[in-house]
């Protein structure tokens, strides 16, 4: 509600140093708020990408849609930290190599405000030795079927400006 006012006088009274730095003191507020989460975009050398099928349970955020492997960040974790142990929770794999590649701060298409830490790796097991323990089931896409894929929230733009960045 601050940055909005903040905004608005802005626009009203026109810009000054002040109102920038209120701006960014507010935005910084609202940020530190923020659920944090941590995930990864898996990609194996045919330059395919493992998403797992969430559950199709009405009692959670985007039910029966593909989402990448991770989640939140705990009190007390680096989004590093808990990079690791999603992938520990959901693939039972001890991820050891990953890089991270970009922070978003999703204000809006997704269940609630969070800042997402996402990171690259590679996979390269074959679907029959995958252990998903959270989800349906994973599976693999290739760049040409993401565009296509039913993501759970602002995912696709996610996986979208990754692949773009990879050409």
């Amino acid at each position: 509600m601050l940055l909005c006012v903040t905004l608005c006088e802005f626009f009203i009274t026109g810009y000054t140093e002040s109102h920038r730095e209120d701006t960014e003191n507010h935005r910084d507020i609202i940020l530190t708020s923020m659920k944090e989460i941590a995930a990864i975009i898996l990609e194996n050398d045919k330059g395919e990408f493992l998403l797992y099928l969430r559950d199709n349970k009405p009692t959670i955020p985007f039910p029966d849609h593909w989402d990448l492997i991770g989640g939140h960040v705990e009190e007390g974790e680096t989004p590093e930290q808990a990079l690791v142990r999603e992938v520990k929770e959901e693939l039972d794999i001890d991820l050891k190599e990953y890089t991270f590649y970009r922070k978003y701060e999703c204000l809006t298409g997704d269940a609630y405000e969070n800042i997402k830490y996402i990171y690259t790796g590679r996979i390269n097991l074959p679907l029959e030795k995958i252990t998903l323990l959270e989800g349906v089931r994973p599976q693999y896409f290739t760049r040409e079927e993401i565009p296509h894929v039913k993501f759970a929230n602002i995912l696709k733009s996610i996986v979208m400006d990754y692949i773009k960045d990879t050409l």
